[in-house]
């Protein structure tokens, strides 16, 4: 059975030895953020930071709780998921795609039956400063929630879209929201309710359950809701209830959910911060404004957060497991669907915000180009610089086989292709060109070149070799699980397959 809660998810870690809980003060000023990058670094148990220095809450703070073990990422999700133990990552990825196909819709509860409804909040009882918002960075502009989901009004689907974008708090009732246009919740506010002159509803919803952050870090289809995909990947419906103070509905069983609206015409400051490309990105610059109207939550609330950008190529937190484990899937089945024939998608583990590897056959001549440019002007992989495409064959999960692909498939002169033309959709927070070259927040396009490009690292030969080495090392696998291993540590077997006689 999958978890229903991070609650449940936490004491899923704590029986396998993945959690620590600390119980001596700790400050939100640095110090929790240092001690979770150094977890994350050297692969340890999630920490738990029981009390809070200096303030006076029964919050806990969670440090990258959705952070998988190094080599392999997905462990803890597809534990969360009620998965087997032990699956290798292409059968966890082909477990996933097959929830992915099958969404099933949430279903409501009373606010009596929704655990987030613990305690409610409204008018002078909202307080943001009474929750330990982490300092994550030195040289940050300021505290930050940034491992949330943000739930948005949406014309197209019952229950809204889910996102995520930064929260920068200001005071005890105001924050600063990252919206950059070219996403779907930016693009609603920017050139729906704010031409308008209304506000947006908006929900940040803190310390949802595993397949909530999951969808969340999808890039499902403009029309279709992340709630029914979260229900596929339980197996089973999302409870959700409705807003005190608007008609949006939020997960039940999250920790935290802060109910406001983004108002028209009105900006404060948001940034610098150490974001994901590895440096401390900024300037300072002017962001909407979310006005808190309500705040519910659980008993002592368990409040997430990510450490990001602790160095370049840095891999190793809950956003690049998310990467992995959620997104890596979801763009799997997109690029299907779109009608490529994709094996996998599959993020760079070291940089898997920026760079990943598709495995896929090569059907006709100029195929990769076609797919390379599908991708690179899709909204949802605009944040993507660079591909390698491997054989289908190949494990893209594996970094020694992606490499030895590139060092003997990949011809410098005729094998690198470069995309990045003018008014190509800009990555925002890159750090090879000026503001001026960026352009503004609400432009999708850069003013120069960009560093997207890829690596055809496919082979040359003919199709039937590829088959050959395929049936190759499957027989060799099947001849490793006749003499005991389990067959879900292979990439050509499937764990359900009984053992060959």
């Amino acid at each position: 059975m999958s978890v229903n809660s991070l609650r449940e998810y936490l004491d899923l870690l704590d029986t396998t030895g993945w959690l620590r809980t600390f119980d001596q003060p700790v400050s939100w000023d640095l110090e929790a953020s240092a001690a979770t990058m150094l977890a994350n670094i050297r692969d340890g148990p999630i920490p738990v930071f029981e009390s809070i220095a200096g303030l006076e809450t029964e919050s806990k703070l969670v440090g990258d709780p959705y952070r998988g073990p190094q080599t392999r990422p997905w462990d803890h999700f597809a534990s969360a998921l009620g998965l087997p133990a032990g699956l290798s990552g292409r059968t966890y990825y082909d477990r996933v795609i097959d929830c992915l196909n099958a969404p099933q819709a949430p279903r409501t509860v009373a606010s009596n039956e929704a655990p987030c409804k613990e305690t409610v909040r409204t008018g002078n009882g909202v307080d943001l400063l009474s929750f330990p918002w982490p300092y994550i960075h030195e040289g940050d502009g300021g505290r930050y929630s940034n491992h949330h989901t943000i739930v948005a009004p949406d014309p197209d689907t019952e229950w809204g879209t889910w996102s995520s974008h930064r929260m920068m708090i200001h005071d005890s009732s105001r924050a600063s929201l990252l919206l950059l246009a070219g996403e779907q919740v930016p693009n609603r506010y920017y050139y729906d309710y704010e031409p308008r002159g209304e506000p947006m509803p908006v929900a940040v919803v803190i310390g949802s359950e595993p397949t909530v952050e999951c969808t969340a870090d999808m890039w499902i289809p403009t029309g279709r809701s992340e709630a029914a995909f979260a229900g596929g990947l339980k197996n089973a419906p999302v409870d959700l209830v409705q807003c005190e103070t608007n008609d949006l509905y939020v997960p039940a069983t999250a920790e935290l959910v802060l109910e406001g609206h983004v108002r028209p015409d009105d900006r404060l400051d948001e940034g610098p911060f150490g974001d994901y490309f590895g440096y401390m990105n900024g300037p300072r610059r002017s962001m909407p404004v979310f006005e808190v109207d309500a705040i519910t939550h659980r008993h002592e609330p368990r409040i997430p957060f990510c450490v990001e950008g602790s160095g370049v190529g840095y891999g190793q937190n809950s956003t690049s497991t998310l990467r992995l484990v959620a997104a890596g899937p979801d763009a799997t089945v997109g690029l299907r669907a779109a009608g490529f024939d994709v094996a996998m998608a599959v993020p760079w583990r070291f940089t898997s915000r920026t760079v990943w590897v598709i495995a896929t056959d090569r059907p006709y001549p100029g195929y990769l180009h076609e797919l390379a440019n599908f991708i690179f002007t899709t909204w949802g992989m605009l944040h993507i610089d660079f591909f390698v495409f491997v054989d289908a064959a190949v494990d893209p999960l594996d970094p020694r086989a992606v490499l030895t692909a590139i060092a003997l498939e990949a011809d410098p002169d005729a094998d690198f292709h470069q995309f990045g033309v003018e008014r190509m959709p800009k990555v925002p927070l890159n750090i090879y060109q000026t503001p001026d070259e960026k352009g503004s927040a609400d432009v999708g396009t850069s003013k120069a070149k960009t560093a997207k490009a890829y690596i055809d690292a496919t082979t040359d030969g003919d199709a039937a070799d590829t088959t050959a080495t395929t049936e190759t090392r499957k027989r060799a696998q099947e001849r490793l699980v006749e003499a005991g291993l389990d067959a879900a540590r292979f990439d050509q077997l499937d764990e359900r397959e009984e053992k060959p006689q």
